[in-house]
């Protein structure tokens, strides 16, 4: 459940970008890239496709138009900024959105704890040099991710990058069925899984001042979870968090435990216990 959808830009490691556009603004860019001499084909769930060079451009029914290829960037910069946007917008993310590379927790869940796979709450401490470097390899919602390979590997590699900063909680199928009962709905069991996360990472980064997290029921839960566990810390809460970059890491490293654990699953493991995965990944029992 990444970095750059608040600034309307999403940049994917310099090959694909998303941004959002207006009725007025779809028209304009279909005129823009007719005259520039891109070739325009349809688009399912969409106004319409288009091709030229290295750039591949799809404007979607919803307004969300995606920006693809080795010359993605170029256009991003040359074309529909300073035509279609009228600003720039690309380059200038500190400027616009300087939260998200300051000190803070980013938190996500994963899965569903049922026989496919464990239920999994990731989260990741990022500063401003991390956060350079998650943006810099290329993490991104891990929706927008549609291999297990790739999200295994943008995984391997914000390990390296975050090193000790990131915490994983998986519950398998038979402590999810466990916990269920103890909790009585999922929201109240997501809010404890928040909440040890939170309190694992503030557990090694103390001095850090705020936790963001995609919102998924009554913000009170985590709330009350975190009081349980005398954590004080500043705890957002938001739909669409994964724009931040710490919690679209945590939303690939969620998957990449799911993964994980189906492949256990199938392999008979069964994955029925919880487990927490520190710093490196390595599975302890709860």
């Amino acid at each position: 459940m990444s970095g750059r959808e608040d600034l309307g830009c999403r940049d994917m490691a310099d090959t694909m970008f998303t941004h959002k556009l207006t009725e007025a603004q779809v028209l304009r860019l279909r005129e823009t890239v007719t005259e520039k001499g891109f070739k325009l084909g349809p688009l399912e769930y969409g106004h319409f496709s288009a091709r030229k060079g290295k750039c591949v451009l799809q404007m979607y029914l919803s307004g969300k138009l995606v920006v693809a290829g080795k010359e993605a960037r170029e256009f991003i910069e040359f074309v529909l900024e300073p035509e279609i946007l009228g600003e720039a917008r690309l380059g200038y993310e500190k400027v616009r959105n300087p939260e998200m590379y300051q000190p803070h927790f980013g938190i996500d869940e994963s899965g569903k704890g049922d026989l496919f796979g464990p239920l999994v709450v990731a989260g990741v401490y990022v500063d401003e040099d991390t956060a350079d470097r998650l943006v810099e390899i290329g993490v991104r919602d891990s929706k927008t991710i549609t291999t297990d390979k790739k999200i295994g590997e943008l995984a391997d590699e914000i390990r390296q990058t975050v090193r000790g900063g990131m915490e994983l909680v998986a519950i398998g199928p038979a402590r999810y069925s466990e916990l269920y009962k103890k909790f009585g709905n999922l929201n109240r069991m997501l809010a404890w899984a928040h909440g040890k996360v939170i309190a694992n990472l503030h557990a090694k980064v103390p001095s850090c001042p705020r936790a963001l997290s995609d919102q998924f029921g009554n913000p009170r839960l985590i709330e009350g979870e975190l009081r349980k566990q005398e954590v004080e810390i500043q705890l957002e809460q938001r739909t669409k968090a994964e724009s931040d970059i710490a919690v679209a890491a945590a939303s690939i490293l969620g998957p990449s435990g799911v993964c994980a654990g189906v492949r256990q699953a199938f392999d008979g493991g069964g994955g029925g216990a919880s487990e927490r995965c520190g710093s490196r990944g390595e599975k302890t029992s709860e």
